[in-house]
């Protein structure tokens, strides 16, 4: 979800009005006084942060007072809140101290007690209406109802088990839910959402931990249920009762409408050898490959699968189709883990196949038509496609991707699917969304909010949910949820066996939150859980901005926190742009034909450059970029820049940040495509001059690939991206269907042309667009696909063939890599490294150039092509020399070679 939020979420932040916030400092806040005359109580501008603490920007000189309702009858009044009962808060100086330390974006905003001997109410208080209000004079002067979730934490964090657990058999169920007034269990016989419950049950609240607790029958396995919450809204304003699943929930039935009372233990619920599974071995997080593929891409439009089976998790357990061919042929050469798009419940695809929509045939509009975007638009809320960034429950796996999405078929055929997976040597990763919800407040899809209003979700300083993220932004920095978090993380790692997960906009997340969840799942043991935690590798977006950024309300798990001795990956974008050209928040014409690394920029210009001097100093500062990468982006490691001058990578410049962020090569996953974006083939259509052949483009791929394969760090690949895969120039096909989105793992096509993206995100690049779908000389043709292949298999076998490409510390690589053709006089365009170890020497040329490179060969002695390029599929790879008596080495065009010293 990297870009196709980011950079809205940036325009958002700069361009709103600071409101009642004033910036001070990088994470520091001061906050304004409330209006004279604000007496909205659906609004919350002061926070509970503690049992005995407020804060609040009241009135100066005002009387203040903590006023409560059992009824929720609340209201202003001329002389001050009316409708209920008070208490008188003292001022007590400003947010600072502890306080601040827990809530830095409030430092310095006055503080309020409760006297001591009316701390005994608050429990009772908050599971009403509360809000406080402040007089002068005797007369309103502003009143606001609170955000508490500070005092929730204090009072009521609570570290047990939550959701359905068994014991011998007999299930007990137990919802967090302090401020509710009275929570009732439902039973159903059916999944039939028309149905009544069979059984009401009174859940019985324990007050020490805010939860309701139930112990249930042993018949109870396999019965539907929700929870009937009693409790006030603020948004509301009213006392209201909801109906709601269980956040805990771990089983379901069709579209999320009711949980399951499941025992994942249950031997039934499990494949056949499910508890002696063995995992590919993986000795180090550097040795990783990761592959980012989505559950329906992978079989949607394969034939050669069972047709009721095609988008779904029991695809991968099929034994001989093209998918599950290609992922055994890649797995072979050296791909390791398999990185699932969001797998778990999510709100947006509708889970009864006779309920959705699907476009009608489109293969007879021409390639640079409307048509088909159009027909996409159409059906597109309704269609079997989304990429599934839109949680509902965290710790369900997605009813659509199941042959039936009622019961447990969906949990057996998940578990399925990472078995085979595993037998095919493949690791499984989850791609996890604990930034936001689908939704807050009391829509259907919301159910966090429903059940703990104003505790789940942050808020802003009026008290409306963030949503920097897209969505209702989650607040892990809160006790209970940073609990849910990690326990649905440990629920995925011990119960279906998941080998790594992918943070969502993981700067949204405290990196204590984080690396709290990291902890816990080292500790994971096989004797104890049947996992390995500590071959658990984590990694995510460590991307800064919003109403978190620059850590104005936690240290952040951004690039820079991660990246200084977490062990936890964060996506180099460094590399990404440098390559490809651009950066994340460009636009119109700087975003399509901006050129980078490989695709031209000064030494093949397009039709928007001009291979100015301007441009050769900008193709330098991308090498420079690019060889940071090269080395894992690692902070300390000193290169020769374009200047010639010895600079720690952490010194080079990205947009005003440090280049290098990472100080050991697992912090840095390397990439140049993921989902987000056009894919690799796409932004290369746009980038290289019209007039480039097939076969370059081709050559342009392989090198883009070359450079994430052959650096430090970890690399990651989108799914076809070996492939030339295309969306038909769609940089944001989270919505676009099965028709943009098609992945050909037969090899015949690569989805190209396939009509003008869509409108909703793409039309101002229709006219640059249509003109290059329209060009049969830019289709590539089977043969070109299948080179694209062979290059990646090889670039998999020479990564897996020697330790010198998968260092294991910083220390490693200082003493290890060296970059040679560097400074103001280097060959624009070719890069050249070299890695001498102890028993081994290689030397790595890339040439980016449309012109053979001869260049003095960087080490001594003899060298030969690596054994895997002497047979390489391409043949002008085996045309690259090293002249040991001339001591140069030969580098084809648009080539990577890798020599061995012999």
């Amino acid at each position: 979800m990297t870009n196709r939020f980011f950079a809205r979420a940036m325009r958002a932040t700069l361009g709103c009005g600071l409101g009642a916030l004033v910036l001070l400092a990088p994470g520091a806040m001061a906050w304004a006084a409330a209006a004279a005359d604000e007496t909205d109580l659906g609004a919350a501008r002061a926070y509970w942060l503690a049992a005995d603490a407020v804060a609040w920007a009241a009135p100066e000189d005002a009387v203040v007072r903590l006023h409560h309702s059992a009824a929720a009858a609340l209201r202003p009044a001329a002389a001050g809140l009316a409708g209920g009962d008070s208490l008188d808060l003292a001022r007590d100086g400003v947010v600072a101290g502890r306080l601040a330390e827990r809530f830095p974006h409030l430092a310095g905003l006055p503080l309020y007690r409760l006297d001591p001997d009316d701390l005994h109410r608050v429990p009772a208080i908050l599971r009403g209406q509360f809000a406080v209000g402040a007089t002068r004079d005797g007369e309103l002067q502003a009143a606001t109802a609170l955000q508490p979730a500070g005092v929730l934490d204090d009072l009521f964090a609570y570290p047990g088990d939550l959701g359905p657990t068994f014991t011998d058999g007999v299930p007990s169920l137990r919802l967090w839910a302090p401020t509710a007034r009275s929570v009732r269990l439902l039973l159903f016989d059916d999944a039939d959402p028309a149905s009544a419950p069979s059984r009401t049950l009174p859940m019985a609240y324990e007050p020490a931990s805010g939860t309701w607790a139930l112990t249930g029958e042993p018949d109870w396995a396999g019965t539907y249920y929700l929870y009937e919450v009693e409790v006030f809204v603020r948004r509301s304003g009213r006392i209201e009762r909801n109906r709601v699943t269980d956040p805990y929930a771990l089983g379901l039935s069709m579209d999320s409408r009711r949980s399951l009372i499941v025992d994942l233990a249950d031997p039934r619920l499990a494949p056949t050898d499910w508890g002696g599974l063995e995992k590919p071995a993986i000795a180090a997080p550097e040795d990783i490959v990761l592959y980012e593929l989505h559950v329906r891409d992978f079989s949607s439009h394969d034939p050669s699968v069972p047709a009721d089976r095609r988008g779904t998790f029991a695809a991968f357990a099929e034994s001989d189709t093209h998918g599950i061919r290609h992922l055994r042929r890649l797995a072979a050469a050296g791909l390791t883990h398999v990185h699932l798009l969001p797998a778990f419940d999510c709100a947006t695809i509708p889970e009864n196949p006779a309920e959705r929509l699907a476009p009608p045939d489109l293969t007879g509009f021409a390639p640079d038509s409307m048509r088909q975007q159009a027909a996409i638009d159409r059906v597109r809320a309704r269609d079997a496609f989304n990429w599934c960034y839109d949680p509902f429950h965290y710790t369900v796996p997605e009813g659509s991707y199941a042959t039936d999405p009622d019961g447990v078929r969906r949990i057996v055929e998940f578990r399925a699917m990472v078995q085979a997976l595993n037998r095919m040597g493949l690791r499984v990763v989850m791609d996890v969304v604990y930034n936001h919800t689908t939704s807050s407040g009391q829509a259907a899809t919301s159910v966090l909010d429903r059940i703990v209003p104003d505790y789940y979700h942050r808020l802003d300083a009026a008290g409306d949910v963030e949503t920097s993220t897209c969505c209702a932004n989650t607040a892990t920095e809160h006790a209970m949820m940073e609990k849910l978090m990690i326990d649905s993380l440990l629920t995925w790692a011990r119960a279906y066996k998941v080998d790594g997960f992918r943070f969502d906009l993981m700067g949204h997340h405290g990196r204590a939150s984080i690396e709290k969840a990291r902890d816990a799942l080292q500790a994971l043991t096989p004797a104890r859980d049947g996992v390995d935690g500590r071959a658990i590798y984590l990694y995510g977006e460590g991307w800064n901005f919003g109403e978190v950024a620059d850590d104005a309300r936690f240290v952040q798990a951004t690039q820079r926190h991660m990246g200084d001795g977490s062990g936890v990956g964060t996506f180099n974008d460094r590399l990404r742009d440098a390559v490809r050209g651009g950066a994340h928040d460009d636009r119109g014409l700087d975003h399509v034909r901006g050129q980078g690394f490989v695709n031209g920029l000064y030494y093949d210009p397009n039709a928007e450059n001009a291979g100015s001097p301007d441009e050769r100093a900008r193709l330098l500062h991308a090498a420079d970029l690019v060889r940071a990468g090269l080395a894992g982006n690692l902070a300390d490691y000193v290169l020769t820049d374009r200047h010639g001058r010895a600079l720690r990578a952490a010194d080079i410049d990205y947009h005003g940040q440090a280049a290098g962020y990472a100080s050991d090569p697992q912090e840095t996953v390397n990439y140049v495509a993921a989902h987000d974006n056009e894919t690799l083939f796409d932004i290369n259509q746009y980038k290289l001059p019209v007039d480039t052949s097939m076969d370059d483009r081709v050559r342009v791929v392989n090198l883009a690939n070359s450079l994430v394969m052959l650096a430090q760090g970890v690399p990651f690949v989108h799914a076809g991206q070996e492939l030339l895969r295309s969306k038909s120039l769609d940089r944001n096909s989270f919505d676009s269907g099965d028709w943009f989105n098609r992945l050909d793992l037969s090899y015949g096509e690569n989805g190209w042309a396939r009509g003008l993206p869509p409108a909703w995100d793409n039309e101002a690049n229709w006219p640059v667009a249509g003109p290059l779908l329209a060009d049969p000389a830019l289709r590539p043709a089977p043969r070109h696909i299948r080179a694209a292949l062979a290059h990646f298999e090889e670039l998999l076998r020479i990564r897996a063939s020697s330790n010198l490409f998968r260092l294991r510390t910083a220390a490693d690589v200082a003493a290890t890599l060296a970059f040679h053709n560097t400074g103001p006089d280097q060959v624009p365009g070719l890069i050249v490294m070299s890695l001498a170890g102890d028993d081994e020497r290689l030397v790595v040329a890339f040439n980016a150039t449309r012109e053979a490179r001869t260049v003095p060969a960087p080490l001594p002695g003899a060298f030969a092509l690596h054994p895997v390029q002497r047979v390489s599929a391409d043949p002008v790879v085996r045309t690259a020399r090293w002249d040991p008596m001339a001591r140069t080495l030969h580098v084809p065009p648009r080539t990577t070679v890798v020599f061995l010293a012999n």
